[in-house]
């Protein structure tokens, strides 16, 4: 009676481990396929260099537009896998720092982003899709507007005119108010 014990929880034991077995190679493509960068970091890439950046800013709607340049270095890090970008320049006298990262989520099929700079403490996170047929990548999210404390609406479109400029549009709510286009960032290829 013991062997039989033993060998019905021998068979057990292996049935267990052969199914263990299957769905870890399942979950490890998975894994895999989900920290492989693919076509879209590719298309990522070709962004890498120094950029100079011509900004067009409106603090409300109807404000007189104020403008400033900077320098942008986008560099792709971990292997390929995401984009750091550093921001300097000068904006109302005063020196202008901000890093973003871009991300493509390959489980979630669409993009992230991230914006920190030293006009605030908060960590913008903005996330959405690819057009292909425009060129334009389509974000949305939140950050905290600094005069109520309270989260306003941000939208986003980055476009990609050609090989050497790209185009980004920001659009603001203001919290109790209407959607409002906040800042055009023409990017120019240095290097």
């Amino acid at each position: 009676m013991k062997n039989i014990t033993l060998m019905l929880f021998a068979v057990a034991i292996t049935a267990m481990y052969s199914n263990l077995s299957a769905q870890s190679e399942s979950e490890m493509k998975a894994w895999m396929e989900y920290m492989t960068p693919g076509d879209i970091h590719k298309m990522m890439a070709r962004s890498d260099g120094e950029w100079n950046a011509d900004i067009s800013m409106w603090m409300a709607p109807g404000a007189p537009v104020q403008k400033s340049t900077a320098t942008t270095i986008n560099k792709m890090i971990l292997g390929g896998r995401y984009q750091s970008s550093t921001h300097s320049g000068s904006f109302n006298g005063m020196p202008f720092e901000g890093i973003s990262t871009v991300a493509y989520d390959n489980a979630k099929k669409s993009f992230i982003s991230t914006w920190i700079d030293n006009m605030g403490t908060g960590i913008m996170i903005l996330e959405g899709k690819w057009d292909d047929k425009t060129n334009i990548l389509n974000t949305k999210g939140k950050q905290t507007d600094p005069m109520s404390g309270k989260e306003m609406m941000v939208r986003e479109t980055f476009q990609i005119i050609d090989g050497n400029t790209e185009k980004l549009e920001m659009y603001m709510t203001p919290v109790g108010g209407k959607e409002f286009k906040s800042m055009e960032i023409i990017f120019t290829r240095k290097k």
